[in-house]
């Protein structure tokens, strides 16, 4: 009787982790292992399975057609194992459930806030550890489970090549504001009155810039764009100095108005700041995820 081929799972995991991050090199980093001892393992993975499932480009290395079907199957194994880890996490304990949650630098803190307080209120106490990067980073933090979620401004799109799922929270409109002084003066023949003048804006690779801009250029307008911004905190701070006008989500425009003195000047009608919770899994099951998500749904439907 022919014996019957057995995967090492191990071997599997080396190939599952090159082919996500795109590279030897970070996957060594990744495993914390060496350029050789990875190599070597692939090498006898390919041999156990009698397919080549890498090839060279440039520098980088990228699965065959076979190694697709392969990396495919690999994600499903290890998205299943990470998922048993989770349920046994959370079975009912004395200890704190951990929620490690992903903020695109781009959301509003204000908002990230909003969205993550409600699932610290279990029956089960709950230790938030919250991360801070681009979305790039977050996502792959995120395919090998060191994040539960993600919040970000915009779906994950295909160019990552990474199997995740982006969940809409909702979304709302957005208001250019200032300054009360500076307001004042751009309320009058708005919104041309916002050509030339100094602008705070995210940067160009966020979905909000790219919708805000479309905007500008459908009213004619072309702001002077004296910042631009990764982190929201910071425009914010430009904003509140008076350094220009800014656009601001509507659902933190009552906060922006009590806390830092901001004023609107109008509404960029048509434009809407969107959120999104990005996970590893098509169904989420993290009791405190799930919080998040039912709430922060609601507090966008009313905006």
């Amino acid at each position: 009787m022919a014996s019957i081929p057995r995967i090492n799972y191990q071997h599997l995991m080396y190939f599952w982790s090159v082919v996500r991050t795109g590279s030897l090199t970070r996957a060594c980093e990744e495993l914390a292992l060496s350029a050789p001892t990875v190599s070597s393992q692939l090498r006898i993975l390919e041999e156990r399975l009698g397919e080549k499932l890498l090839l060279k480009s440039g520098r980088n290395l990228v699965p065959t057609d076979v190694g697709k079907m392969v990396y495919s199957y690999a994600n499903e194994i290890f998205s299943l194992g990470q998922e048993l880890l989770d349920a046994l996490e959370q079975r009912p304990s004395s200890r704190p459930l951990r929620l490690v949650v992903g903020i695109d630098d781009v959301v509003p803190k204000e908002i990230a806030y909003q969205i993550v307080e409600p699932g610290m209120h279990l029956e089960q106490s709950v230790r938030v550890v919250c991360r801070e990067s681009t979305l790039e980073r977050l996502i792959a933090d995120l395919a090998v489970h060191d994040i539960d979620v993600v919040l970000s401004d915009a779906p994950v799109t295909p160019t990552l090549n990474v199997r995740v799922y982006s969940h809409p929270l909702g979304s709302c409109n957005v208001y250019w504001m200032a300054t009360p002084a500076l307001a004042r003066t751009l309320r009058r023949g708005f919104p041309q009155s916002l050509d030339g003048v100094p602008a705070l804006l995210p940067t160009d690779d966020t979905a909000i810039r790219r919708a805000l801009d479309q905007w500008l250029d459908r009213q004619n307008v072309r702001p002077l764009p004296l910042g631009e911004f990764e982190d929201y905190a910071m425009l914010r701070e430009f904003a509140r100095a008076g350094h220009g006008f800014a656009p601001v989500p509507s659902v933190l425009e009552a906060q922006f108005r009590r806390d830092n003195g901001f004023v609107r000047i109008g509404m960029a009608r048509g434009v809407k700041a969107e959120f999104y919770a990005i996970s590893a899994e098509r169904k989420i099951r993290h009791p405190a995820v799930i919080a998040m998500t039912d709430s922060a749904r609601q507090l966008f439907a009313q905006k």
